[in-house]
């Protein structure tokens, strides 16, 4: 039985229970997070309690983030994820139990902060090497997509259709452009320039979005940031996700048409590659 955190308290999973009032249940009220940790070293958590924090705020939870870096560094440790190559802490922090009401419950609710580790498998190189395919889905997300609030219902469904289709990914379309994926953020290249959506509030801004960024620049690949049409996408040379669990998943087939050569191409290799090799220093 696996070692969770619940307000405050390590405890086994079984004996972890949450409330039915609770907002998160009820509301979708909440946000959550996702840090990996590479042999229990956990990775840019620095940048992951940055994106927390700005999320609380938007949503107005009130919570010190102070003590979560040692708590995550726990659950890895009570779990001997320590000696794995890669494990995820998952936490999510709610506005807590109270009556149902569409309005903030009485000041001073406490919030409800659960969190898990598990292990996550890398694929094995061959298999990341075939490549992996992406349909397009329709955005029917929120206005605020840059919050990584926990109300994911049109993600689950975007990723069902790509598991109905037996592919890997779902690319979410609005207006004409790509976005990102149901659960990662989406790159394309264009003769060698690596291009991806703006941070905007129309896509997470992921953590390993900003790292793959810094890796192609310190690579003396050309990056930009700016809206890529799905007629664009089409067309490009490479496509590939990223994410903390997806870290560089290349595309080779787009809604059954093949992307460039069908390939994996250079440029995620490289990336990946880089990826690999930084999270091993």
């Amino acid at each position: 039985m696996s070692t969770v955190y619940l307000n405050g308290e390590y405890l086994p999973k079984d004996r972890a229970t949450i409330s039915v009032d609770d907002r998160g249940f009820l509301l979708s009220d909440g946000i959550y997070e996702v840090t990996s940790a590479y042999r229990g070293r956990l990775f840019r958590m620095e940048q992951h309690m940055c994106r927390l924090r700005k999320g609380l705020d938007a949503l107005r939870i009130e919570y010190d983030l102070a003590e979560l870096p040692e708590m995550h560094a726990s659950l890895i440790a009570a779990n001997t994820l320590d000696v794995e190559d890669v494990a995820i802490v998952y936490l999510q922090i709610t506005r807590g139990a109270a009556p149902r009401t569409h309005h903030f419950p009485p000041e001073g609710t406490p919030p409800t902060v659960y969190a898990f580790a598990q292990v996550c498998h890398r694929p094995e190189s061959a298999r990341w090497e075939r490549g992996y395919e992406a349909i397009t889905v329709p955005d029917r997300r929120w206005a605020r997509v840059d919050i990584k609030s926990i109300s994911l219902l049109p993600n689950v469904l975007a990723q069902q259709a790509a598991v109905d289709q037996g592919v890997s990914d779902a690319l979410l379309v609005r207006d004409g452009v790509a976005l990102e994926g149901s659960h990662n953020n989406v790159f394309a290249v264009f003769d060698g320039v690596v291009t991806t959506h703006p941070a905007t509030h129309q896509i997470l801004q992921g953590v390993a979005r900003e790292y793959v960024i810094e890796l192609a620049r310190e690579q003396g690949i050309q990056v930009e940031e700016r809206p890529v049409s799905l007629e664009e996408m089409r067309a490009a040379d490479e496509i590939f996700f990223t994410g903390t669990t997806t870290e560089v998943r290349p595309t080779v087939r787009l809604d059954d048409q093949p992307v460039g050569s069908g390939k994996v191409g250079p440029v995620a290799k490289a990336l990946y590659g880089a990826f690999k090799a930084g999270t091993q220093a």
